[in-house]
């Protein structure tokens, strides 16, 4: 009779056993399965946030290393990344996944040594075309990180053609009535109305980067840009700008500081001077997420005795914000301030004080193709009622870009874009539209 109690006693035992285990399976695939779909959400604070205090338990198994891998490496605790990833390598060292994460995890490390073989580790094991473009991305990365302690000079040269429905941002109208003329229609010259045309246009420009000492980092550039209308060459266009300053980083912050000076001529006769300062402070929250702030002050010269007296402060001071989604698509906003103070007495009807927002992103449609686009809004309130129209001005300008880029190469890519501006006003002379359509090939070194 014991004898029978006895085994009646070890099948409860076991079959308690049998469910703790079922039950401790299922709480486990729960967890793991959360914490994919998480991350498929881009929600990886949350993904790590489930998975860290678990890490006890489940170290060992492959998926929840992996999962936690992900989930570390995106919100920046690369070091956390790499244990866990290396534990999923252990067990399995032909993991092409999870070899490819722990190589980004030691290059946001720094060690781009380690990095490197990871990388080449992963292409030697056969992955597609298009992945092994990617890591050759990835490798350029590592390559620039060795660089920063490097003096570098990179630039570009690049060919436009398209068409521009208002080359001059002109009103897209032939008559306008003057209240401060007795509100008689006035029939607008050619040249002010909009005036359309093909166009061709070439640009280029160098940047140099060398290091000072202590995380410091001395900035240059110039570029230039000449846009021919091959209808209209009475509105062509030179645009030249030269910039000097210096970078610092630390940790996760990058500080610059930059001083600019340009010029724009119409038509081969110098139109606009321009010479200012920008300062601008970015931080990287994490692996995908970056915030960020800018002051910018122009000091504007018109060069015409005609139009001398639209000299102007102009002031641009906002924040940022970017995000890094895991399919390769990364979207960002702005939001700013802009103040334009004219430095002639008694033409108050020209300054004005005005907000803006800026939205925009991009995604890696393959390994050679990326989409890009934006949209932008400006609103100006004008500081007094302009003499001619005896009312005060009020515009709202808005702006949308659509394009793609192909790379047939590192150095070689084509651009196709289209740009639509609209700026409507209470005032209909500065009332106009916009679209324009271009095809651009660029070479970079």
């Amino acid at each position: 009779m014991s004898v029978r109690k006895d085994r009646v006693r070890i099948i409860e035992g076991l079959a308690t056993v049998v469910l703790v285990f079922f039950s401790f399976t299922a709480i486990a695939d729960e967890l793991t399965e959360k914490a994919r779909a998480l991350l498929g959400e881009g929600k990886s604070s949350k993904a790590y946030q489930l998975l860290e205090p678990a890490e006890a338990v489940r170290a060992g198994d492959s998926d929840y290393d992996f999962l936690l891998g992900l989930a570390a490496l995106d919100v920046g605790q690369n070091t956390r990344a790499v244990f866990a990833l290396e534990r999923v390598l252990a067990m399995d060292p032909n993991n092409v996944r999870a070899r490819a994460e722990i190589a980004r995890a030691y290059l946001a490390l720094g060690e781009t040594e380690t990095a490197t073989h990871e990388f080449a580790t992963v292409k030697k094991q056969g992955v597609p075309a298009d992945v092994a473009m990617t890591i050759d991305r990835y490798l350029d990365a590592v390559r620039r990180i060795e660089d920063k302690n490097q003096t570098s000079l990179t630039g570009y040269l690049e060919t436009t053609a398209g068409y521009d429905t208002n080359v001059n941002a002109g009103p897209n109208r032939t008559t306008v009535a003057i209240p401060g003329f007795g509100s008689q229609p006035f029939r607008l010259t050619k040249d002010s109305q909009a005036n359309q045309s093909s166009f061709g246009a070439i640009s280029g420009g160098f940047n140099l980067r060398t290091p000072i000492g202590a995380g410091y980092m001395l900035l240059a550039g110039a570029s230039a840009y000449q846009k021919s209308n091959f209808h209209r060459h009475q509105f062509d266009t030179l645009n030249g700008d030269v910039n000097v300053g210096v970078s610092k980083s630390a940790d996760q912050d990058v500080y610059t500081l930059m001083a600019q000076a340009g010029s724009v001529s119409v038509d081969e006769s110098q139109f606009r001077k321009h010479a200012g300062l920008t300062g601008q402070w970015l931080r990287n929250l994490d692996a995908r997420n970056q915030i960020g702030a800018f002051a910018q002050y122009t000091d504007l010269q018109y060069q015409s005795s005609k139009q001398s007296i639209r000299d102007a402060n102009r002031w641009v001071a906002g924040a940022s914000y970017a995000h890094l989604y895991r399919e390769g698509i990364m979207v960002f906003a702005s939001a700013y301030g802009v103040q334009e103070q004219p430095q002639k007495d008694n033409v108050g009807w020209l300054g004005f004080d005005g907000v803006g927002i800026r939205l925009g992103g991009r995604m890696n449609l393959s390994a050679d193709t990326v989409l890009f686009g934006g949209a932008t809004w400006e609103h100006r309130g004008y500081d007094k009622a302009d003499p001619s129209f005896l009312e005060t001005r009020r515009d709202n300008q808005y702006g949308l870009l659509l394009g793609a880029t192909r790379y047939f190469s590192k150095e070689w890519s084509v651009t196709p874009q289209v740009a639509f501006t609209k700026n409507s006003s209470n005032i209909n002379l500065f009332e106009y539209r916009r679209e324009m359509f271009s095809v651009s090939v660029r070479r970079e070194f």
